[in-house]
């Protein structure tokens, strides 16, 4: 059956984005869209945001169906996309800051590594288990396109426990490029790269421009500025540092700056985001480095909390406008899905389990490469081996995620001590007393958002 279905559709703003441009893509035109998600008011929102674009934008071709049913949405899909996040912003946001906060461990964004990404994955994997074991009995052949953070833990553990072929797709990899050169102020014409590594730390290897070595010239601009600040003076108001204050040299890229100074290559993934997951950046003894970084320390609350009081805005530009049109987005999903209907080739960056794709980190890993959606399926491309130092930073989270899943999987506590404790953030700040105890800490206040640990 040509369907595809959208789980946690609630998330009107990235269901716009990602079945409009399903629905504006020819081959797709005329497909069911099944919508699902517990939330039965914003499920009703996007359901009629998508009828409205479909009846605007797809002279209503496509079939627009809700569901109250996990079951019955995903019966015969060919594609199933995620969007979920499990225990929203209250309470379990709330607490994977609050908590930490206590012990002095202070984040960013926490949704991917470091503490918060590994509670924020724990509660997340049982109610992906009912998804596999929903989609084994009834789109087994289905493929699962996974937008849900923490992207490396999820996607491992989805290829632990079921047999459903699946794919991580993060902005993190497409961005990178664009976002560069748009703040050096640099031509993005005749580029060739290679980006490679774990999801939010895979590595720019290298670029070429007209067939030449182009990081010489990145990273003089880089160093030297002055920079062209990509961001809009209102949003960069939100984004300010504890002064306040900002300059040619005090901007939004300083921690990936100084990641490419002592290790050699540009991180796709943000500041905001790279300044948690290393144990240099965000520390209790040098608070100064906040300020000279520009860490926006509690961004991701604060970002949850913009969102949820400008809701009541933003529904009336897309949910109750009769009007609304769809421009097609920079969203990977429906260029795979017409890769694999079409076999018009689409190539993107995908999570996928590595299978010796990058030599020198585990076989048995998630990690992010170019992979090419076609008729014959979906390729992830062999990289190689990274760079020694690449490969040892990404090796430092790596176990994380594999203790987490171990943790999920089994049920055991002791694998949550463990991962904890191997973080590169949670570690430079806290002793192994302090760990343990924030860990229990979490389990307590999450409360029934967790399994029962042993």
């Amino acid at each position: 059956m040509n369907k595809i279905t959208f789980l946690g559709a609630g998330s009107s703003t990235f269901a716009k984005n990602v079945l409009g441009d399903c629905m504006m893509t020819e081959c797709l035109r005329d497909w069911e869209y099944a919508l699902f998600d517990i939330d039965p008011q914003r499920l009703e929102e996007s359901y009629k945001m998508l009828s409205i674009i479909n009846r605007n934008c797809n002279e209503g071709k496509a079939k627009i169906v809700k569901y109250r049913d996990r079951v019955e949405a995903l019966r015969d899909a060919k594609y199933v996309v995620n969007a979920i996040q499990v225990g929203g912003y209250d309470p379990c946001t709330i607490t994977d800051f609050e908590v930490p906060k206590k012990y002095g461990l202070r984040q960013t964004i926490g949704d991917t590594h470091g503490i918060g990404g590994i509670f924020r994955g724990l509660r997340t994997i049982p109610v992906m288990q009912g998804f596999a074991e929903d989609m084994e009995k009834v789109c087994p052949n289905a493929l699962f396109i996974n937008y849900t953070n923490p992207m490396s833990i999820l996607t491992l553990a989805w290829n632990r426990y079921s047999t459903v072929n699946a794919i991580g797709l993060c902005h993190s990899h497409q961005e990178c490029i664009p976002e560069l050169f748009r703040m050096l102020e640099l031509p993005q014409d005749g580029l060739n790269y290679r980006i490679a590594g774990i999801n939010h730390q895979a590595w720019l290897l290298y670029i070429e421009r007209n067939g030449e070595d182009y990081y010489p010239t990145i990273k003089k601009k880089a160093f030297e500025g002055p920079l062209n600040d990509p961001y809009p003076a209102e949003v960069r108001k939100k984004w300010k540092p504890l002064t306040g204050e900002y300059s040619v040299n005090n901007h939004d890229n300083m921690v990936r700056f100084e990641l490419m100074k002592q290790f050699g290559y540009y991180v796709t993934e943000s500041s905001e985001h790279s300044s948690e997951y290393y144990p240099y950046f965000i520390k209790k003894a040098h608070p100064e480095l906040i300020d000279q970084y520009n860490i926006p320390l509690d961004e991701y609350p604060r970002r949850c909390r913009i969102s949820l009081e400008d809701w009541a805005g933003l529904a009336e530009q897309i949910i109750h406008n009769e009007e609304l049109t769809h421009t097609h987005s920079h969203e990977y999903a429906s260029g795979i899905i017409e890769g694999l209907e079409t076999g018009k080739p689409f190539s993107f960056g995908g999570n996928v389990m590595n299978n010796g794709l990058i030599d020198n980190l585990p076989r048995d890993c998630c990690v992010e490469v170019t992979c090419l959606a076609n008729e014959g399926g979906i390729q992830p491309c062999h990289i190689g081996a990274l760079p020694h130092q690449l490969a040892a930073l990404n090796m430092r989270h790596i176990g994380v995620h594999q203790l987490t899943v171990d943790a999920a999987l089994t049920g055991k506590k002791e694998y949550i001590y463990q991962a904890a404790m191997l973080d590169p953030h949670t570690s430079a700040e806290l002793t192994i007393d302090e760990i343990r105890s924030l860990v229990d800490d979490m389990i307590e206040a999450h409360g029934d958002w967790l399994p029962k640990y042993h």
